[in-house]
Parts: structure tokens; sequence; C-alpha cells
């Protein structure tokens, strides 16, 4: 279905002040470049996002749309560290109650300013049962007053600790002393929602002729599986100096047909690159190419509930799987982009990390194949007796080509593998309600720190999709979040997982991607691959 943009008076206004504003910044202000006539940006997306609804948000395509079209309190500066969004200050003296002031000129797409309010009834909404958010638990996570019982539906959600002491002053109130809070604002969970145009257009709020958003840019136009597109919100605070007019992102599954249209200039920027290809695309162009750290982890989730295949509650059967996986072969055959073999779930990039030494990662390969099938003939499987599992994964050449590689590596033990891939919105459906014995998943960091992993895995969390429970795993974590130094934690935290082998490690994220020389400005160096396209722009091709 297309949905297209109707011309409103303030649409129109949105182009004049677009075209004005070109006119005047022939050349960049700060640095005195060329810029380009067109001011555009396009890029690929694997997969159509199911919602761009902040509190409804579940995976990376909806969250990059998000961050464009909304803003939280705070957002990131180029190398990830803090910048003013909404608000212009936050302090705390104990860490545990926060103080945010929001600046005066914030205003919503309709004019409408934005207030501490509307923070309030957006936090509100994630914890509500009612809301139905998959990220729920993120607002657990962040240690705000009640959000536990309020999740559980044990308390109403005006019991939050958040309230609006005045139109621009927003606090905040712990259970635990977390200096990391800020940093967690900048999640689309905690963008704020202006509550009006939700009540009155309930889930087709976002749709483009209802949406009302506080970002750079307003979502006009989208057509399901096809594009999407973004034009400059005139009402921002910040449109001044933003320089990009528009905004046009291609849903394209086929890396290598993406890739293709990439080098006809179609688009300007591709990540998920095809399996093996940046070595010479690095070679071909290093301008173009690109490969930095991305604090993601490729996994595979197992089923340990009920409707998963019973030998996967035997953690033989899980170690024995994980320790047959070639990650060398992963990530120096098949993908060739500078990801590093994982045995752990967190990314060995994460702020203030320490990458824990694993025993099993200091085995040879030969030595963990050998234990891996005296492990499972120990649970009763092998060649005379094959273990038959599904495993599924999202639609791209990519997660099939490691699917495969798995499958073979997996067949000398006797197990045998049934391959099932979906469409973006199915595999959450399915994978969300353990429709499967094995599948393929990755988690990206939502702020910068170990727990934004770690806590995928306790047993309260939506997203833990393969239901993995240990109570002194739970435990661990939750001390974790108090404590002033919680490395040997969250080692210990690691160590139970590798014992346990509660999912299997597969690589720790590179972002590998191309982009067009004369887009300026991106952040190479936002390990958690936040970028906003307002700091960016397009220089005047030489």
């Amino acid at each position: 279905m297309t949905r297209t943009f109707l011309l409103t008076a303030s649409s129109a206004l949105a182009l004049a002040v677009s075209a004005g504003h070109l006119a005047a910044q022939e050349v960049h202000p700060e640095t005195g470049e060329t810029l380009a006539e067109n001011q555009s940006f396009s890029y690929r997306l694997l997969d159509q996002f199911p919602t761009i609804d902040p509190q409804l948000i579940e995976e990376t395509a909806g969250g990059h749309v998000a961050r464009q079209v909304f803003e939280g309190l705070l957002t990131q500066n180029s190398d990830g560290t803090l910048r003013p969004g909404v608000a212009t200050d936050w302090s705390s003296d104990d860490n545990q109650t926060w103080t945010f002031t929001l600046r005066d000129d914030a205003r919503w797409s309709n004019g409408d300013p934005v207030t501490a309010h509307d923070f309030v009834y957006a936090w509100q909404r994630a914890a509500d049962p009612a809301t139905a958010s998959e990220y729920a638990w993120y607002v657990e996570l962040t240690q705000m007053v009640n959000a536990g019982a309020i999740i559980a539906g044990e308390m109403d959600p005006s019991e939050l600790g958040v309230r609006a002491i005045d139109d621009h002053t927003l606090e905040v109130s712990l259970d635990a002393p977390l200096p990391y809070f800020p940093q967690m604002t900048v999640h689309y969970t905690l963008m704020p929602a202006h509550q009006a145009t939700i009540e009155e257009f309930g889930a087709d709020w976002t749709d483009p002729e209802n949406i009302v958003a506080n970002g750079a840019y307003i979502l006009d136009e989208i057509a399901v599986n096809e594009y999407f597109h973004l034009s400059r919100n005139p009402e921002y605070w910040g449109a001044d100096d933003v320089i990009i007019d528009e905004v046009t992102g291609y849903v394209i599954n086929d890396a290598n047909q993406a890739l293709s249209r990439f080098q006809a200039g179609e688009f300007d920027m591709m990540d998920d690159l095809p399996a093996g290809s940046y070595p010479d695309l690095e070679a071909e162009n290093p301008d173009v190419a690109h490969a930095v750290p991305r604090l993601c982890s490729y996994y595979y989730t197992i089923n340990q509930s009920g409707s998963g295949h019973e030998a996967l509650s035997d953690p033989r059967v899980r170690t024995a799987l994980s320790y047959a996986v070639r990650r060398d072969v992963v990530t120096d055959q098949i993908l060739q982009a500078g990801q590093a073999p994982a045995y752990s779930f967190t990314h060995w990039a994460t702020a203030d990390f320490e990458l824990p030494t694993i025993a099993y990662s200091e085995l040879t390969q030969d030595e963990r194949n050998e234990q891996a099938a005296a492990l499972l003939a120990e649970a009763g499987y092998g060649p005379d007796n094959p273990l038959e599992l599904n495993l599924i994964y999202n639609t791209s050449d990519n997660h099939r080509q490691i699917a495969i590689a798995l499958s073979q590596m997996w067949a000398p033990l006797g197990v045998e593998i049934t391959l099932n891939n979906y469409e973006w919105q199915s595999y959450l459906d399915i994978r969300g309600n353990q429709q499967f014995d094995l599948a393929r998943s990755g988690w990206c960091a939502d702020y910068n720190e170990a727990s934004t992993f770690l806590d995928l895995l306790t047993s309260n969390n939506a997203n833990n999709d393969g239901k993995y429970v240990n109570e002194d795993y739970d435990a661990l974590l939750a001390e974790a979040a108090r404590a002033d130094d919680p490395q040997p934690l969250y080692t210990q935290a690691e160590e139970i997982l590798a014992q346990d082998m509660a999912i299997i490690p597969i690589y720790h994220y590179t972002q590998n991607f191309v982009l067009d020389e004369t887009i300026h400005n991106w952040p190479f160096n936002n390990a958690e691959n936040n970028w906003y396209v307002r700091d960016i722009y397009r220089v005047a091709s030489e």
C-alpha cells in the first residue's frame, strides 16, 4: 500500500524554507566546502521496518528512521558522546535522581511545543502493558521507579518514576544509582510522543497523513516493501543548521542487486554488503568502502522452551552445536570484512568492558570438534541416530550462506538441519512465538554499556526469544545494575552463558558499508551506528 503526502500549507512552507535554505548555503558554513545543488540522501534497507512508533520499534531499520523523525532528550555526536537534543542540560547529585532542562524552542511538526509532559506520556506508554511494547523491558532496565511493577500489570503507569516539574523540567527517579542513565535516553523507546495525535488516530498515527513528529525530518510518503521518503521539518528547533533536504530509503532484500544499484548511482549508502565482497570493494575504491567497529553480536538463538526440540533442553547438545561452529570460516572466508569470531556475547568494543577469556575459545577447532561429538553421543545422538532441527533466518543471502555453512559443520555430528527463510516481519513473529529450533539472531547495543547485551538473556526480557532461564544469571545482572564496578559480575555472567551455552555466539560485527564520496561528515566513529541525517551534507562533485 502506498500512502502519499498531501501538500498542505505547512508542507508548502517546508518546500519554501528548503529552497531558500539551499540558496543561502552555497558553501558549508564551517568547512567552506562547496555544497551540491541537490541536497538529498538515499540509502538501502535490507528489510521493511514494521513501525516507526518509538514505543513499538524493536529492530534497527525502524530505529534508524525514528532517529531522523523524532528526537529524544539527548542525541549523539559523531564519536558517540552525548549532546543536547530536546534537553539542553542534565544533572544528578547521586546518579539516582536526574533532572533534564528542556529547550523552549522545541516544536512538534504541527507547531505545538514539545514539553516534559510529552516525555512522561511516552515513557508511561512504553511501560503500560496495554501498549504491548516489545521494549517495555528497556524501561525497567533504566531502573525507573516502579517500572517492573507497572510492566507486570501490578501498578498504574502513572506511578512510573518520571514527572514533569513544569513544561521544561523533567525529573526522573531511579531505584538505584545509574551513572549511564543519560546514555539510555538516546534510545528510541524513550523518545517523546504526541498524545493528541495518538488518541485521535490510534495505530495509524505514524501514517504520513497523520504523523506529528519533533525531529529534523517528517515522513511524507511510504510504499511498503519498496521505499519511504522524508522531508525537512521546518518546525524543528535546529532547522536552520540542517543541510540535507530529503531522505529516501529503498527496501532491497537481495544484497547483490542492491550493490549493483549502488554502483549505478541509485542511492548513496548501503550496509549489509554481499558476503565476501568487501576486500575487492576496498581495493577498488577505499574512499567508498568502509569497515568500522559496530556494537552488534551475531548469534544463533536456541529455543529452550517447550515448543523447541526436546534435545535443546540438554546443555550437552547446545554445547556440542556451539563447539562445532568454525567461526573463523564465517569471519575470514564468508564475510571477510574484519568481523571477530565470538565466544562470548558482549561485543569486544563495548565501553569499559573487558572481554573475558572463555575456556572453549582456547581449544583448537579439532579439540572442539572431538568434544562436540562426545557430548552429542552422551546425549544419545550421532550419525546412527540423527538430531533433526529446523533453523530459521530472515531473507538475506549473507544469512543463508552462514546457515548453509553451519549446517555443513554440524552434519558430521549427525545433525540434520532444515533451513527456512522468512521476510522480516514474519521472521520476527515466528521467532518471538518460539516456532523454531534454532534462529539467526543479531543484537545491536541500545547504549554503550555491557548490560545492553547481557540483560537480553535475563528470564524476564521479552526479547529473550530462546526462553533461556538461569536464576543465578538473573541475580548477577540485577546486582551489576547497582554495582560501582560491574565488570567482575559481567565476567561471571559471560561464564554462565558459556557454561550453559545459552546461545551460540558466532561473530562480533563490523559496520562494513559503501558510501558515496560526495556525502560528508558521516559518523564513522560512532560504534553504535547512530547516524543523524541532519549532520551530513553533500558536496559538489569535482
